[in-house]
């Protein structure tokens, strides 16, 4: 959850029924209705409620009265916006029972995934789901014992109840992610160990990319069916598309013509990628339509007839293509599949029924296994002849899970290309500083004038001067035009600036007073001393702290049973470094920390990602019940003191953590 959901609402489960943009909305209902008279009772809502879809739409105002009646004793009680968000809830659901079905129907402010009744699930994922656990965790020493998963059962989502799984998943999908020595493995785990393991796997899905606005720990450990599965559904596609770039798959130059191609081709989402791919093995074989998505367009399987025989002539059938019946076809173009070790994920009656999230896991699954493009090297040496972006990468994928991970209205896949209209970085300023924007003269996509993308990014220079960013020699048209250091500058700065305003939002340890990279400096340090240790960090960029020891410290400080120290080494070599950076980025994560670092970070003291981390676990510490362990003699108000420092300690210009 982003700072902006914990401003409008407290209560954790109401944060896991809407996403921020339906709170937003919902927010500025409640505030009309109250502004009729002052004040808004039980009494009203069943009349000023005729305004919201669903409730409004599939309930008189006497079906509303008397609903409310029925709940409650009291109908002059006034409605604070936590009451008025449980009342629209039991309406909606009480709407949605009558009509039947809530898609039909869905409300702009509750989508189907939020509501408490009325979800489903298909059992043809869910059988195909299971199926890829079954492939690819078969083996796992831990779950061996669970697994094969029955997929007619719901098995699957009982064992999902200890976190265990969904961990081992998001490491088959990006490997390395979540150390697993900070998974809790017992066979029977008590309530805390269970909520860590989610905790741990919630802010790892985060860092590889999944959207997880609306989904709480309880829902997994309830065993919510459409939300765990939603999960595992993210997490399978993330492995399946690992291979849709040109790292990975150099051979994918074959594309493009030119190199203005190229940089094309390397800012398409991965599911665009394999689109392309897919129409140039069907140009070559002589199907005539473009196909443009992975469902309606494959629904009669001529499109998969066509390609399987092109990338797999020798078990091609002459009558999969003279076949009338779509069915009938789909079960032959899956014989082909078959024939080629590519039969997964989806049956016949998925294809002509057009399951995208099916189709998307067959497709990929065929790339991954046969792509049919060449292997010659003339792309590849064009492709070595490309700057070395390591680190720019780095960055990108930081910010870019970052503020996918605030709920903003279209995923981000590459910040370069999908911020050049300034309309997603005016929603991320919105979340980090509600109010802060100018909706009146903001553009809202699709916006075809070049001119009203520069109005757009000029406001958001223009918010980034008042919030006294550094932005010297940064105008709103090097946005549009996709100067990528200069978006990384300003990335770099908004997230610093909303760690930093959730710090200082604490009020009870800061007093109101604006928090400073040398106030977190202090409190890591004086955190670390007060545990007994010896250990220092001079500064975020202490090339002492590659070794990983201070953190691991801090993190024992914070929370004594965090660490288990028999599993931490020197940190001499580089491989000791590197195992003790997993180690603290998956405790840190356990805890609660929403962090986007990756272990290189650490080892090579990327001092922006140090910033950022340790004003994670500053932040997580801070928010614990004050009596939880004051053991040490100086409180952690008065650490965060009257220093006057400027902010020196970090430099400005990218990466890291984010909602904290």
């Amino acid at each position: 959850m982003s700072g902006y959901v914990g401003i409008l609402v407290s209560d954790p489960w109401l944060q896991n029924q809407f996403t921020q943009v339906e709170l937003r909305s919902l927010k500025t209902h409640f505030m009309s209705m109250r502004r009729e008279s002052g004040k808004l009772t039980l009494r009203d809502l069943a009349s000023r409620m005729s305004r919201l879809k669903v409730v409004g739409e599939n309930l008189t105002e006497e079906d509303r009265a008397a609903c409310i009646q029925d709940l409650y004793q009291n109908l002059d009680e006034e409605v604070d916006f936590e009451f008025f968000l449980k009342v629209y809830l039991k309406l909606h659901a009480h709407a949605s029972a009558r009509t039947g079905s809530v898609a039909k129907n869905s409300s702009a402010f509750l989508k189907a995934a939020t509501t408490t009744l009325l979800h489903t699930i298909s059992e043809s994922e869910k059988a195909s789901y299971v199926a890829h656990i079954n492939n690819y965790l078969g083996e796992d020493d831990f779950l061996k014992k669970y697994l094969p998963i029955d997929p007619s059962t719901n098995d699957l989502f009982e064992i999902a109840k200890d976190g265990v799984l969904l961990c081992k998943l998001i490491n088959v999908a990006v490997a390395g992610t979540i150390d697993e020595r900070a998974i809790n493995t017992k066979r029977i785990l008590n309530p805390w160990e269970r909520n860590e393991n989610h905790t741990l796997c919630l802010n790892s899905a985060k860092a590889i990319g999944c959207t997880v606005v609306n989904i709480g720990t309880q829902d997994f450990i309830e065993g919510r069916r459409h939300l765990v599965l939603g999960m595992i559904s993210q997490i399978i596609k993330i492995q399946l598309l690992a291979d849709l770039n040109l790292k990975k798959t150099p051979q994918l130059l074959e594309l493009v013509d030119d190199s203005k191609d190229v940089e094309e081709l390397m800012s398409l989402p991965p599911e665009k990628i394999l689109l392309r791919w897919m129409n140039f093995l069907l140009k070559k074989a002589g199907y005539k339509k473009i196909v443009t998505n992975f469902s309606s367009d494959v629904k009669d399987a001529e499109a998969y007839a066509h390609l399987l025989n092109v990338l797999a002539p020798e078990y091609s059938n002459p009558s999969t293509l003279t076949v009338k019946d779509p069915l009938t076809r789909a079960k032959l173009v899956l014989e082909h599949a078959d024939r080629m070790g590519c039969k997964r994920y989806l049956t016949a009656k998925d294809i002509v029924e057009g399951s995208p999230n099916l189709n998307l896991a067959f497709v990929a699954h065929i790339f991954q296994h046969r792509n049919g493009l060449s292997t010659q090297t003339k792309q590849i040496s064009f492709l070595e002849t490309l700057p070395d972006d390591t680190q720019i990468s780095r960055e990108e994928r930081a910010f870019r899970f970052w503020m996918n991970s605030l709920g903003n209205s279209t995923y981000i896949d590459n910040v370069f290309e999908d911020l050049r209209n300034g309309w997603l970085l005016l929603e991320t300023l919105d979340k980090v500083s509600p109010g802060i924007v100018n909706w009146k003269v903001a553009n809202k996509p699709p916006i075809k004038l070049p001119f009203r993308k520069v109005e757009n990014c000029n406001q958001v220079v223009k918010i980034g001067k008042q919030l006294k960013f550094s932005l010297v020699n940064i105008a709103g048209n090097d946005i549009v035009q996709g100067n990528k250091k200069l978006i990384l500058a300003y990335l770099w700065q908004l997230m610093r600036y909303n760690i930093l305003q959730l710090l200082k939002n604490l009020r009870f340890h800061s007093h109101g007073k604006e928090i400073t990279d040398a106030d977190i400096l202090q409190w890591a340090n004086t955190k670390v001393s007060n545990s007994g240790t010896q250990s220092r960090m001079k500064s975020f960029k202490d090339k002492s702290l590659s070794d990983g020891i201070f953190f691991l410290e801090l993190l024992s400080a914070v929370q004594p049973r965090a660490v288990n120290w028999s599993l931490v080494t020197k940190g001499v070599t580089d491989d000791e470094k590197k195992m003790n950076a997993t180690y603290i980025i998956s405790i840190a994560r356990k805890l609660g920390c929403s962090i986007f670092l990756l272990p290189e970070d650490l080892t090579e003291v990327n001092q922006k990602m140090i910033l950022t981390l340790t004003a994670s676990i500053m932040y997580w510490y801070l928010k614990q019940p004050v009596d939880q362990d004051k053991s040490s003699g100086t409180s952690d108000s008065e650490t965060i003191s009257n220093s006057t420092l400027d902010d020196s300690a970090s430099e400005s210009s990218i990466e890291e953590n984010g909602n904290l």
